[in-house]
C-alpha cells in the first residue's frame, strides 16, 4: 500500500543557476512508495517550477529567510492550515538555518524535516573550512575570511594567484589579481553579505559526491560524478558518474565522523598526484541529484522515508558511466497565472 503524503518543496528556480526542487519532485513522483500531493514554495514570481503544473499541485510564495523565524512560521502555519503538510524539503542554503531553529514549532504543526543539526550546519561553513579539515583529517585549501575591503590586504604573501573568492551562501569566482578580488568582493557582498572567503586555488579536476546520511553515522547512499560541462556560474550542465572508491570512502568517513543527518554534496579537487582537497560542503542535495536517481540511487525517496520514520536499506552500488545533460525548455503560460502568484501569493 502506498503512503499518502503532502510534501512541500522549495528550490523551484530551474534556470541557469538551478535549484534542486524540480529534480527532487521528479524523483519522488517516480517512487512507487508514495501517493503524493506536492506543494511548491517559491520566493520569486518567475521561478519556472511555479508553472510546471505536471509537477506541482499548489504553489505558495514565501517570505525571504532574512525576514526572520517569526514571519517564516506565520506563513508556514497559514499554508499548513490549508494543506496539512507532512514533510518539508528546503533546498536553499539561505533558508536552512531558519528552518532548523524552527524544528520544534514545525513538529508541533505535524511537519517533519530531515536536516543536519545546527552544529553540523555551522561547522562546515566555508569560513570554517580550515578548522573543519583539521578536525576531521581532510585536506582543504587554505583560506582567509574577509569582512571588509581592508581584509583583502591580509591575503598571505605565499598565496599565489589565481585565488577563489566565494560568498557565504552562493557564488564563487576566480581572481587573477588583487583588483579582481576587490571587484568580486563587492559583487558578492552586495548580494549575500559578508563574510567573503578568499581561498587558495588548487589545481586539478573538480569532482563531486552526492550523499545521504541517516544521522547515526551511516551512509544511506553516495554517488560520485565529474562535471563535463560547466556554465559561467560554475554550475554543472552535464556530468557523468565515475568509478572512484576513494571518493566514496572519504564520504563515508566524513558522514561517520560527523553523524551527518540529511543530504549533502561534497565538492572536491582531485590533483594530478591523486590527492583530494575538500573545497566545499553543501548541506543539502544538489541540483544534479537526478543523476543519482538515474544511476540507481533514489536519494530523495530515501530522505522522505527517513523523515517519516520508515526503515530503509542502504544503497550499495550505482551505475558507472551514467550521464546527465541539461537543456532549456520554453514553457508557454498564461499571464493570468503570473498575475495570480504576483497578487495573491498563491497559484
Amino acid at each position: 500500500m502506498k503512503i499518502s503524503l503532502t510534501i512541500a518543496v522549495s528550490g523551484l528556480n530551474n534556470t541557469d543557476n538551478p535549484g534542486p526542487g524540480i529534480p527532487f519532485i521528479r524523483a519522488i513522483k517516480e517512487s512507487d512508495k508514495f501517493e503524493l500531493k506536492i506543494i511548491g514554495l517559491a520566493y520569486e514570481n518567475l521561478e519556472p517550477g511555479i508553472y510546471m503544473q505536471n509537477m506541482i499541485d499548489k504553489v505558495y510564495k514565501m517570505p525571504y529567510p532574512s525576514e526572520g523565524k517569526a514571519i517564516f512560521l506565520d506563513r508556514i502555519k497559514y499554508i499548513n492550515d490549508r494543506e496539512n503538510i507532512d514533510v518539508l524539503i528546503p533546498n536553499f542554503d539561505a533558508e536552512l538555518h531558519t528552518i532548523m531553529i524552527s524544528e520544534t514549532e514545525l513538529l508541533q504543526m505535524g511537519i517533519k524535516t530531515f536536516l543536519p543539526t545546527i552544529a553540523q550546519f555551522e561547522e562546515r561553513h566555508k569560513s570554517e573550512l580550515n578548522s573543519f579539515g583539521e578536525k576531521y583529517g581532510i585536506k582543504v585549501p587554505r583560506s582567509i575570511t574577509a569582512t571588509s575591503l581592508n581584509d583583502i590586504n591580509k591575503i598571505p604573501a605565499d598565496f599565489e594567484y589565481p585565488v577563489m573568492v566565494k560568498g557565504k551562501f552562493y557564488d564563487a569566482y576566480i581572481a587573477y589579481n588583487k583588483e579582481q578580488v576587490t571587484n568580486h568582493f563587492n559583487k558578492i557582498s552586495a548580494q549575500w553579505g559578508v563574510p567573503i572567503i578568499i581561498q587558495e586555488f588548487v589545481k586539478g579536476t573538480e569532482v563531486n559526491v552526492i550523499a545521504l546520511g541517516d544521522g547515526n553515522g551511516n551512509t544511506i547512499g553516495a554517488v560520485p560524478m565529474r562535471k563535463q560541462y560547466i556554465t559561467d556560474k560554475g554550475k554543472a550542465w552535464g556530468g557523468i558518474t565515475i568509478d572512484d572508491k576513494n571518493m566514496i570512502e572519504l564520504t563515508k568517513k566524513l558522514i561517520a565522523a560527523t553523524k551527518w543527518r540529511g543530504g549533502m554534496e561534497l565538492e572536491l579537487i582531485k590533483t594530478i598526484n591523486g590527492e583530494y582537497y575538500l573545497i566545499e560542503i553543501n548541506p543539502r542535495l544538489p541540483a544534479w541529484l537526478y543523476l543519482a536517481v538515474g544511476a540507481g540511487q533514489n536519494l530523495p525517496e530515501a530522505m522522505v522515508m527517513m523523515a517519516i520514520g520508515e526503515k530503509i536499506t542502504e544503497y550499495t552500488s550505482y551505475d558507472i558511466g551514467k550521464m546527465f545533460v541539461r537543456y532549456s525548455y520554453d514553457m508557454i503560460v498564461n499571464i493570468e497565472d503570473f498575475q495570480k502568484i504576483s497578487m495573491t501569493g498563491e497559484s
